[in-house]
């Protein structure tokens, strides 16, 4: 794969590179760059996380070491209680793997790093007290303002979480950081921040954020909009049934997960998306494209409910590493979780 086609492959569904120009000194300068994004152990993962684990995959097959931030302290930060951190940290570690079984990548250059197994070190300890002498309370309240839940009485721990996911970008030793759209600010913090004690800004890169089911964000908060990775069959059908999705109007619950997961998958597979409908009501669809399921959807020939059986049939398919895992991940997640 030469430069460009790695360039494609990493710019695949991305809202924003900064900066492309730095993007392709790094494939031009380095053999085997590396890359990373923390995910803070709040809440459980639900399918709005294939969208990333699909970018990392995307990472990895353009000659990236992947490296995924499991990070318990950032999760304390944002209102975590310390007594479960442990317990949540181990349900996501059994569960990420799982994920990219799923979608069938090759994870031979991925990594998972526990966010407290570095940033206990005083070195660590010294920058972050050090970053903290350069930036204002207004700037970190500014860059963590769509990523932490700061509330009506802000507290002090929501304005050291990007003090800490900038300088984890030297600890973890990557040239890339990769984050959804609402880490944009923070992205652009350690960009300004990091050189200011002594170490270089990396490429930032970011990919939307997919709605949930009931057109707000996908969130593990609000039960309605995602599907679990641990809902059974069933209960999938159940959710997507349910989930906004009004004739003719393509803004809507499903069609960013089928853009960004469903179809991302079928041309990396060489399959196409079928739509399976009975015989009386014209027979089976099949789309190669999103621009074509998108279309046929606004003129009215895809109706909701065979959309949302399709979907739900994918999802389901996706579901089934996990389904096997269930009685271990069930246990891990009601011990973190409940």
């Amino acid at each position: 794969m030469d430069i460009k086609e790695r360039l494609e492959l990493i710019k695949r569904n991305v809202d924003e590179v900064i900066t492309e120009r730095e993007l392709e000194d790094l494939l031009r300068k380095k053999k085997k760059p590396s890359v990373y994004i923390g995910t803070a152990i709040t809440g459980r993962p639900h399918i709005g996380y294939f969208p990333i684990i699909l970018k990392l995959a995307d990472f990895l097959k353009a000659g990236f070491k992947v490296k995924l931030l499991l990070a318990d302290f950032h999760g304390a930060l944002d209102n975590t209680p310390w007594d479960v951190l442990e317990k949540r940290y181990n349900y996501y570690k059994k569960v990420m793997p799982l994920m990219f079984e799923a979608i069938g990548a090759n994870i031979s250059n991925f990594e998972m790093v526990k966010g407290s197994s570095f940033q206990m070190d005083k070195n660590y300890f010294a920058d972050v007290l050090k970053m903290s002498t350069f930036v204002s309370i207004n700037d970190c309240k500014r860059a963590a303002s769509e990523v932490v839940k700061f509330g009506d009485n802000p507290k002090l721990s929501g304005l050291i979480y990007p003090i800490m996911q900038s300088i984890d970008e030297e600890y973890l030793d990557v040239d890339m950081q990769y984050g959804g759209v609402d880490q944009r600010k923070i992205l652009m913090f350690a960009r300004e921040n990091l050189p200011q004690i002594g170490y270089k800004k990396r490429v930032e890169i970011m990919t939307p954020l997919i709605p949930g089911l009931i057109g707000k964000k996908m969130s593990a908060s609000i039960p309605e909009s995602k599907v679990d990775l641990l809902d059974k069959e069933d209960v999938v059908l159940k959710k997507v049934n349910k989930a906004h999705c009004l004739e003719g109007d393509v803004d809507n619950g499903l069609l960013p997960f089928v853009k960004y997961v469903i179809m991302t998958l079928k041309k990396d597979s060489k399959e196409s998306f079928v739509i399976e409908r009975d015989k009386k009501y014209g027979g089976n669809l099949e789309f190669n494209n999103y621009d074509e399921l998108e279309k046929a959807f606004a003129n009215k020939e895809l109706h909701p409910m065979d959309l949302k059986n399709s979907v739900a049939r994918e999802i389901n398919l996706l579901l089934k590493p996990m389904q096997k895992k269930f009685k271990i991940l069930n246990k891990l997640a009601k011990d973190g979780f409940s």
